[in-house]
């Protein structure tokens, strides 16, 4: 079969599967698969493909058609213009969160102490740390195991000065922080079973279930980061679309001012950030 027709078998299967945008992610599958550019595909499209690349392309498509999400198997997923490593066990990076980066990314200054809690992959971390000033550090804080060995990874390779441990929510170091940031698990409970396979099925529970209604990792956090971040210090924390009112009380209530609301491209409420003893924002 060419590797035009391989597309298109692929582009079928996954159509029939219900993968929403089967083309797309037939093309990268083949292009992963027989190891030519977008270019090169489309000068050698009617070529014959060798049998090692069909059987490959084959195996991978089955993958999407189970509805495997396509960064699983790839290994990579983009995010504030960097690649990340994901597997399974570790929350994909979304477009949405960074909106997280760009309301925190102003308030950032040379030699700041970061930290980072819910981690997962550490793309929130390692994009303040190398998109910012010089001088900054930074810690990220996860329970999965697998999700720190993952953000170490990504520090590394993409060279930036953090660290990862793990903890549940704070880390028991008695460091005060600078900024503090979060993209905690904010699922209703009883929604999650509802979402695409690639999220219920695929994705770790523990990095989307937020509770009965959502918030319990915002009232945790809010509870507890008063006494981890310095006078003047910046929390953000990404937000599910219809929960800004929420978690702006539950800042309100911790003692926080100057909260702000931030949206995504979709202009859903995205994030919300708040400054501690009345600093400006």
């Amino acid at each position: 079969m060419t590797f035009g027709g391989l597309r298109r078998e692929g582009t079928s299967r996954l159509s029939g599967s219900g993968v929403s945008d089967a083309l797309h992610d037939a093309t990268e599958l083949l292009l992963i698969s027989s190891g030519l550019s977008m270019t090169t595909y489309i000068l050698r499209q009617g070529e014959e493909a060798p049998e090692e690349t069909a059987e490959k392309y084959r195996e991978l498509i089955a993958r999407r058609e189970a509805r495997e999400p396509l960064q699983y198997i790839t290994g990579t997923a983009p995010f504030f213009g960097r690649e990340f490593r994901v597997r399974p066990g570790v929350l994909i990076p979304r477009f949405d969160t960074e909106t997280l980066v760009e309301a925190l990314l102003p308030r950032l200054l040379p030699g700041m102490r970061l930290l980072d809690l819910c981690t997962g992959s550490g793309c929130v971390l390692i994009s303040l740390l190398l998109s910012g000033p010089g001088g900054l550090s930074g810690t990220g804080t996860d329970v999965s195991v697998e999700a720190l060995a993952v953000a170490q990874e990504n520090a590394e390779l993409l060279g930036a000065d953090a660290e990862f441990v793990r903890a549940d929510l704070f880390p028991d170091d008695g460091k005060t922080y600078d900024l503090i940031s979060a993209n905690p698990p904010y699922i209703r409970s009883e929604l999650i079973p509802g979402l695409d396979p690639e999220v219920s099925v695929h994705e770790p529970r523990l990095a989307l279930d937020g509770g009965a209604d959502g918030l319990d990792f915002y009232r945790r956090i809010t509870a507890e980061v008063p006494g981890r971040l310095a006078d003047g210090g910046v929390l953000g924390v990404e937000i599910g679309y219809d929960q800004a009112e929420d978690v702006v009380e539950l800042m309100k209530n911790a003692g926080f001012t100057q909260i702000a609301i931030h949206r995504d491209l979709g202009w859903n409420t995205r994030a919300v950030t708040g400054v501690k003893d009345g600093s400006i924002c």
